[in-house]
């Protein structure tokens, strides 16, 4: 292999690397962010908040090679689907840190707590669904597996339902107080998050299809 290929591909590599530690750096804000509603840290959450210029320095980091990548060697087929994946993906990762900051906003606004216990219950296995979600996302695109990802839209359905039982839990405690309203309202765009973070997952599977098979599906 020419010495121009093997730097290319050892790029390549790399940036691969980097969006798999991206990844594991958007899960890790998935657990800090969670971790800081349900006890209502307002330190946690604040380093949750500052902590994702982190997430965003690395995404903005990967992008650039990336484009340097494309413009120096105007790869082709595989290695292309490669790169363009890259940057779909690294942006995917980069909105889950963004809900996470939004979910440890939300914790200052709800902030002093408590959370009703049942609530507090399904935020919890929300947590732990998008996690599950996520992994299994990454390990598809770490191991360019893309068969991987045919679970992930079945997982995305339990956390469908899953929102939908938060929902069911804000609607059946009732708001009288416009106090109680607000806090209603905050806590069902914390279901949305977690919704959304789940759809990042999917899309993710489905870059990885289009980055190994050259088709793209989407349902």
């Amino acid at each position: 292999m020419p010495q121009t290929r093997k730097l290319f591909h050892e790029e390549l590599d790399q940036l691969h690397a980097d969006a798999v530690r991206l990844a594991a750096m958007a899960s890790e804000s998935i657990q800090a962010g969670t971790s800081c509603l349900l006890d209502f840290d307002l330190g946690a959450a604040k380093a949750v908040i500052a902590g994702d210029k982190i997430l965003d320095d690395l995404t903005h980091s990967i992008e650039e090679r990336t484009y340097l990548l494309l413009a120096r060697q105007q790869p082709m087929a595989v290695d292309l689907r490669m790169l363009v994946t890259t940057l779909r993906i690294i942006h995917e990762l980069e909105r889950i840190g963004d809900l996470m900051v939004n979910v440890a906003k939300g914790a200052r606004r709800l902030y002093p707590g408590p959370l009703d216990p049942k609530v507090r219950g399904i935020i919890d296995r929300m947590r732990s669904q998008a996690t599950a979600q996520l992994q299994l996302a990454t390990d598809t695109f770490a191991e360019r597996d893309p068969a991987k990802a045919a679970a992930l839209e079945d997982m995305d359905d339990v956390m469908d339902d899953l929102q939908k039982e938060l929902y069911r839990t804000i609607f059946a405690a009732g708001a009288h107080e416009e106090s109680e309203l607000q806090r209603a309202v905050q806590v069902a765009l914390l279901g949305r998050y977690f919704e959304r973070i789940a759809d990042h997952a999917v899309n993710i599977g489905e870059r990885v299809g289009y980055m190994v098979t050259g088709e793209f599906r989407s349902d």
